[in-house]
C-alpha cells in the first residue's frame, strides 16, 4: 500500500506536503525531505513517496522526481534532459535534490539550527563550508560523478560513505516487503543522513568557526610578532593549517608576507611549539623548513648548537620544534627566517 492511500497517512487540508518517489531510495533525496523538515514553510509537512504525477501535483514541494526544476513552483528534481544546475561559489558539480534544496534553504536551516539571524556573517561561511564538506560529495555520487578525472583503479573499495548507508536501508532484491515498510526504511534513512548532517554544522559552527576566529585575529596581529609578517603566534592551541589557507587568500596577502612559521602551546600548554607552514594544507613540504643542521638535534645539544637556551627538539624533517618557553620558538622562528 502506497504512502498516498494508506488511511493512518492521509493529509489535513491545511497541512503541507513534501513529494519524493517511491522505491527504492537514495541518500539525496533522504537528505532533501529532511533538510525540508528542518525550514520554517515546511517544518510540519507531511510525506508522500509515489511516481504518480496526479498525486505529485498536489503537493507543495517536490524533490528528485517529476523532471522538472523551478523554484517558484516548489520543484526540485535533477534528472531530465539538459538539467546542469551547480551550486556556484567555485563549486561545479551538479547538484542532486540534495544540493537544489540546500542551494535554496541552506541558509535558513542554518540559522534555525544556530538561532541567529539569516543576516549574521557566519551564516555565508557555515553554508559554503557544509557544501564543500557534506553536501557535494552527495551530489556527486547521486549523478555519477566520479571524484577523480581520470579513470583509475582504486586499491581498496569504500562501502561506508554516507550515501552507501543510506542504501543500505533499502530492502534486499529477494526480500519481500510491502510499500509501508519501505516508506518507513526511508524515514529511518533519512533521520540517520540528517542527524549526521546536523552533527557536522554543530561542529563547524560551535568549534571550526571560533578556531577560523583565532586564526584570523593571529594573522592580523602577527606583524607586532615579527614585522615581516612571517611568524604567527597563537596564544593557546587551535586548528590553524586550513583556516590559514583560506584566510590568506581572504586577506590578500602578498606571497612575501606569507606566514612561515606558526608558534603555539603544546598540548600540556607547559611547552611551546614550532611548525613550518606546507607549501599547501595536504603538503609534507614546508614553505620553509626548520634550519638542516638543528634535525633530529634534541635537548641541550640543540640549545647548544642554536644559542637558544630551552630547546627541546626539532623532527628529522624540519617540520616542527619544540621549546620549553614562547620567548623560546620566538627566537628559534627568527633566526630560521634568516638562515
Amino acid at each position: 500500500m502506497s504512502t498516498e492511500d494508506h488511511p493512518a497517512k492521509k493529509m489535513k487540508m491545511d497541512e503541507k506536503v513534501i513529494g519524493t518517489h517511491n522505491g527504492t531510495f537514495h541518500c539525496d533525496e533522504a537528505l532533501a525531505v529532511f533538510l525540508l523538515k528542518r525550514t520554517k514553510a515546511y517544518a510540519n509537512a507531511g510525506l508522500k513517496r509515489t511516481r504518480d504525477p496526479a498525486v505529485l501535483n498536489t503537493c507543495d514541494i517536490v524533490v528528485d522526481v517529476g523532471g522538472i526544476y523551478d523554484e517558484k513552483t516548489q520543484r526540485f528534481d535533477h534528472h531530465q534532459r539538459g538539467f546542469e544546475e551547480i551550486f556556484g561559489h567555485g563549486f561545479e558539480t551538479k547538484l542532486s535534490s540534495a544540493g537544489l534544496v540546500y542551494k535554496h534553504f541552506g541558509r535558513e536551516i542554518i540559522a534555525n539550527r544556530l538561532q541567529i539571524s539569516e543576516e549574521d556573517p557566519k551564516i555565508d561561511t557555515l553554508w559554503l563550508k557544509m557544501y564543500k564538506e557534506f553536501i557535494e560529495a552527495i551530489d556527486a555520487i547521486d549523478n555519477g560523478i566520479s571524484q577523480y578525472p581520470t579513470e583509475l583503479k582504486p586499491r581498496y573499495r569504500i562501502n561506508t560513505d554516507v550515501s552507501k548507508r543510506v542504501g543500505h536501508f533499502n530492502p534486499a532484491w529477494n526480500e519481500k516487503v510491502d510499500a509501508e515498510t519501505v516508506d518507513a526504511k526511508f524515514l529511518q534513512a533519512s533521520a540517520m543522513v540528517g542527524t549526521e548532517f546536523l552533527d557536522r554544522l554543530d561542529y563547524y559552527a560551535n568549534a571550526w568557526l571560533p578556531a577560523r576566529d583565532l586564526v584570523l585575529e593571529a594573522l592580523n596581529k602577527r606583524k607586532s610578532v615579527d614585522p615581516s609578517g612571517r611568524i604567527v603566534l597563537f596564544e593557546s592551541f587551535a586548528p590553524w593549517k586550513e583556516h590559514l589557507f583560506e584566510l590568506e587568500e581572504t586577506l590578500a596577502i602578498p606571497e612575501a608576507e606569507k606566514p612561515i612559521y606558526v608558534l603555539y602551546p603544546d598540548e600540556t600548554a607547559s611547552n611551546w611549539r614550532i611548525q613550518a607552514v606546507p607549501v599547501s594544507p595536504e603538503s609534507f613540504e614546508s614553505r620553509k623548513a626548520l634550519p638542516e643542521q638543528w634535525r633530529g638535534v634534541r635537548d641541550d645539544a640543540l640549545s647548544q648548537l642554536s644559542g637558544v637556551d630551552g630547546c627541546i627538539f626539532v623532527h628529522a624533517s624540519g617540520f616542527i620544534g619544540g621549546n620549553k618557553t614562547k620567548e623560546g620558538v620566538l627566537r628559534l622562528a627568527n633566526l630560521a627566517l634568516h638562515m
